[in-house]
């Protein structure tokens, strides 16, 4: 990942802003909801607040600031999530044991890893010491990242709770369930040929994923408008999809079996009426809005139901390179999908729901793997996942842009994850 240089006081600035919107997104949180880990995918909001601090600790104060004291050294093994290069790690599925050190700790380790990198902002200033700029920015989009899994962790903490308990009161749509506000989808063309996707490292912010920059071919094909809403969805529903294993890859079908889906993660059926588990909540499920909380093979069945399919991260890009990074982001503070307001032209690209494409998440042509820790940012990753685009409703604005991929494996579906169909 690289970025063009900038003036330190706007580094320093944005450093501010980035640990501030985490402690934000903490605001309405007991003490409790901090420390337990719902499962094994997800961690505790303690250990990301403490993760996040680690990686400016490890990868920019410790060999940029000299003098530099660590709080505590026994940091180095609780809060390393995988760097391998970078010493062992606590296991990631016990998590949720470590109660010590205190919230309390927690807050306190991130005041003296800020602390500590003012004063290496100020050394920078004077001219005393360089900078590690690149990294800086890197951690800076690496706690985008923990941002929105605070968010997506937090939902599925509190969605276990028979109380249901509220994390905020944002963006409720009391008159949902009609269909009625969504337009027809409609559909955008693709001609065939060959382009260009992927970025360069010099293109602003990129992560090595991405790069390098290259050609595509791209086969005459049509997007759809907007993304599949939950009305839609439902309708898969009703038609026994569930129960009918012509629709299903393989894998996705012995999935279902295994772990009795029947719907949607957060959806229950009460009375013949669909409920789900928002962030504001239990409600009834609105059908304009996206379906989200799907899995690859719920996306896959669906795009086979519909006699559609889903679309490749080349077709996905050749269309988001087009449009504005507009969108329902973390910012609007609804922490949930909105309904498109669209008609016919594409809409919903960026914002609302990560979307599932058909593609396997791989290196591109002539990529070259970072070397030291940041060389397993990405690169150790590059098996069995499918990539997602476009971000969420739970993803910062400015962290995500067209090249952007993001990846996960086909039955994950706790992510804000969804649907719109190709052909």
């Amino acid at each position: 990942m690289a970025t063009d240089l900038k003036p330190i006081a706007d580094l320093a600035m944005r450093y501010h802003d980035v640990r501030a919107t985490s402690e934000k997104l903490c605001e309405p949180l007991e003490v409790e909801d901090y420390v337990v880990q719902s499962m094994a995918d997800t961690s505790p909001t303690k250990w990301h607040l403490a993760h996040v601090s680690w990686f400016f600790e490890t990868l920019v104060l410790k060999p940029h600031l000299p003098g530099y004291q660590p709080i505590d050294d026994r940091y180095a093994f609780l809060f390393n999530s995988y760097y391998n290069t970078l010493g062992k790690q606590f296991s990631r599925p016990d998590r949720g044991l470590i109660t010590r050190p205190t919230v309390a700790d927690v807050h306190e380790y991130r005041r003296h890893v800020d602390e500590s990198m003012e004063v290496l902002f100020e050394r920078g200033s004077s001219a005393g010491i360089e900078l590690p700029e690149v990294i800086i920015d890197i951690g800076l989009h690496h706690e985008q990242q923990h941002q929105e899994l605070i968010v997506t962790d937090l939902k599925h903490l509190l969605s276990r709770n028979p109380l249901h308990p509220e994390y905020r009161q944002a963006g409720r749509r009391e008159n949902g369930k009609t269909g009625s506000g969504v337009g027809g989808q409609s559909w955008i063309g693709v001609a065939e040929g060959v382009y260009e996707i992927g970025s360069d490292y010099g293109d602003g912010v990129v992560y090595d994923n991405e790069t390098p920059r290259h050609k595509s071919y791209v086969y005459d094909c049509e997007l759809a408008n907007r993304l599949i809403t939950n009305g839609e969805f439902k309708a898969f529903l009703a038609d026994g999809a569930y129960e009918r294993p012509e629709f299903w890859l393989s894998s996705g079908w012995a999935t279902v079996q295994e772990r009795g889906w029947n719907a949607p993660l957060y959806w229950e059926e009460r009375d013949g009426e669909w409920y789900y588990f928002t962030l504001s909540g239990f409600r009834p499920v609105d059908d304009d809005e996206p379906v989200c909380h799907v899995s690859l093979y719920e996306a896959d069945a669906y795009a086979s139901w519909a006699g559609a399919r889903l679309p490749t991260e080349a077709e996905w890009e050749v269309v988001a390179a087009q449009q504005p990074i507009e969108g329902n982001f973390v910012e609007s503070g609804a922490f949930h999908p909105s309904p498109s307001t669209i008609d016919g032209s594409p809409s919903q690209i960026f914002g609302d729901v990560w979307e599932w494409t058909s593609s396997a998440y791989t290196s591109y042509p002539g990529y070259e793997q970072p070397s030291g820790a940041l060389g397993e940012y990405n690169a150790k990753f590059m098996s069995g996942q499918n990539v997602l685009r476009g971000g969420s409703c739970a993803t910062p604005q400015s962290h995500i842009r067209a090249s952007y991929r993001n990846f996960f494996y086909a039955p994950d579906r706790w992510q804000f994850s969804g649907i719109r169909l190709a052909r």
